[in-house]
């Protein structure tokens, strides 16, 4: 715990690698952005606890891809945490938790708002047993107004926030991501607001509450299209691939039946482009020398540009460009980014050993420090593997701990 009250409790066990080890977190969240944010700071050395139901265990357990029964989901998503079965809806779970709660720093979790309050573990009681603790509240509508009570997931947000309204194709419908876009996005910004509270306590000494709205980031990273349409009134269209600002701008099939993104947002790289393809008389066109104004073009660029690319691979195509400067990019599946040699050189993809499959790959930490680096120190766990000894570190007494292990074996 970062300068935190005498609890009596034994504290954090032995320092781990990265920056954060002396944070405490726990992690009471589900489905995905709650959990994510946790693990994002378990990365960089955080003991982040995962509280989950005793029989049941965390959703994703069972969400997605399983190898021998193993969800392979919950072993990116469980990284580097560590597993207490504990239901806080029973007395013995409430009072195990809030021992926990004296000795920690963060507590996440996505229950719809007045969960905690009607379990009698509010802000307002918590705080009073550790004034110091930061409660992330990740929900899908924020706390209060008149949608705050609704079940918030990722997909509502993407819909919500104008995302899906503008991807797609002109004459399709509007398209949601196949992954959980407006989940990672805010398990980022909930990874921020905790190290930002973490931060602000440091000054003050007191812990806070986070609201964290699931619709709210998306909506953010979107760009500025509440300013455009309040000022100019003019509202954003599906444009597939292309953009209004800039063009060429757009995928294009290869010979060899791959895909390429090109992008021209720099006047000088769409000049390199044309020269390239040979179209340079274009560059001359009164037109050429605004991103927008080549926008209206695009579909004269598309076509000089989309020509070129057809008649050659994706290899070549690549290598053309690259000796130009211009910007281009193959469009990869998983194979071809576990097989490219930069993230490679980065270790981008990573190799951990698990106790159950062996090693497997994933994503590593998100960013290299030079003197606290994160790394991944363990998969997700077994479900409940650590309750024992982690109500133990907690002061929990050892009947109280085999009355709730006794309940759920």
């Amino acid at each position: 715990m970062v300068n935190g009250p005498d609890t009596g409790h034994a504290g954090p066990p032995p320092a781990a690698p990265g920056a954060l080890n002396d944070l405490v977190v726990l992690d009471i969240a589900t489905l995905f952005a709650g959990p994510m944010a946790a693990t994002m700071l378990g990365d960089f050395g955080a003991d982040v606890i995962k509280v989950e139901h005793p029989d049941r265990g965390d959703p994703v357990r069972t969400h997605g891809a399983a190898k021998n029964g193993t969800g392979l989901w919950w072993k990116m998503l469980g990284r580097n945490k560590k597993s207490v079965g504990l239901y806080l809806g029973s007395e013995d779970g409430r009072e195990a938790f809030k021992q926990m709660v004296a000795g920690a720093d963060v507590v996440i979790e996505n229950f719809r708002p007045g969960t905690l309050e009607r379990w009698g573990l509010g802000y307002d009681v918590l705080s009073r047993i550790n004034p110091r603790l930061i409660l992330a509240r990740v929900t899908g509508f924020g706390q209060f107004g008149p949608y705050a009570h609704r079940p918030g997931f990722g997909t509502l947000a993407e819909a919500m926030s104008g995302f899906a309204a503008i991807t797609g194709e002109p004459d399709g419908p509007p398209v949601l991501p196949p992954f959980g876009l407006a989940d990672g996005i805010a398990a980022l910004t909930t990874a921020y607001a905790v190290m930002t509270a973490v931060h602000a306590r440091t000054r003050t000494g007191r812990g806070q509450v986070i609201d964290l709205a699931i619709t709210e980031p998306i909506l953010t990273v979107l760009g500025p299209q509440p300013t455009v349409y309040d000022q100019l009134g003019t509202v954003q269209e599906r444009l597939g691939n292309r953009s209004s600002n800039n063009a060429p701008r757009n995928t294009y099939r290869t010979a060899d039946g791959k895909w390429v993104a090109v992008s021209t947002s720099a006047q000088s790289i769409a000049e390199r482009v044309m020269r390239l393809v040979g179209r340079p008389e274009l560059i001359d066109e009164p037109w050429f020398a605004s991103g927008a104004e080549r926008a209206r073009h695009a579909d004269e660029l598309d076509e000089a540009v989309g020509g070129w690319i057809a008649l050659r691979d994706r290899d070549e195509v690549v290598a053309v460009f690259e000796e130009a400067q211009a910007a281009v990019a193959p469009v990869y599946d998983v194979r071809d980014v576990l097989q490219d040699p930069q993230f490679q050189a980065l270790d981008t993809i990573t190799t951990v050993e698990d106790p159950e499959l062996g090693p497997i790959r994933m994503q590593n930490v998100l960013f290299r420090l030079s003197e606290t680096p994160g790394a991944i120190r363990t998969t997700g766990p077994d479900r409940g593997a650590d309750t024992a000894d982690v109500l133990s570190r907690f002061g929990v007494d050892p009947e109280h701990i085999a009355r709730l292990t006794k309940e759920h074996r």
